[in-house]
């Protein structure tokens, strides 16, 4: 298959995005523990390790790393099957927005995946000749 079929830019900055979304929500799984053992007071630990707020962190940090998944996946099919460029731009947009609640990857993440994917819906495919 040849590469100059596929939408390069929407791909690259949905890649990047992606990627930067991996590594941010990687970096939270990382701290997640840090916030059980390092209390600011007692009473603090007692709210993080075993109330709802320690749950929604973690529900926040999982949905960061699905939508980093999704928005990868995403951008290696744009690449593999330009023909469908309409249906990876929707799932990479959607996903890059849904990043946001999951600190959409140090938020430039979110922003380039936004980017990518609108330039993904605008891709046109030249017919072949």
């Amino acid at each position: 298959m040849s590469d100059e079929g596929y939408p390069k830019a929407a791909y690259t900055l949905s890649l990047i995005a992606g990627i930067l979304m991996l590594i941010n929500s990687l970096l939270l799984i990382a701290i997640m523990p840090l916030l059980a053992v390092y209390p600011v007071r007692p009473r603090l630990m007692f709210m993080m390790m075993y109330g709802w707020p320690f749950f929604a962190f973690g529900a926040i940090v999982f949905l960061g790393l699905a939508s980093a998944v999704m928005v990868l996946i995403s951008a290696m099919m744009l690449k593999s099957r330009p023909a469908e460029s309409t249906t990876w731009g929707v799932l990479i947009l959607v996903f890059s927005l849904m990043s946001f609640f999951g600190m959409g990857g140090f938020l430039v993440g979110a922003i380039l995946g936004i980017i990518g994917g609108a330039m993904a819906l605008a891709y046109n495919p030249k017919p072949k000749q």
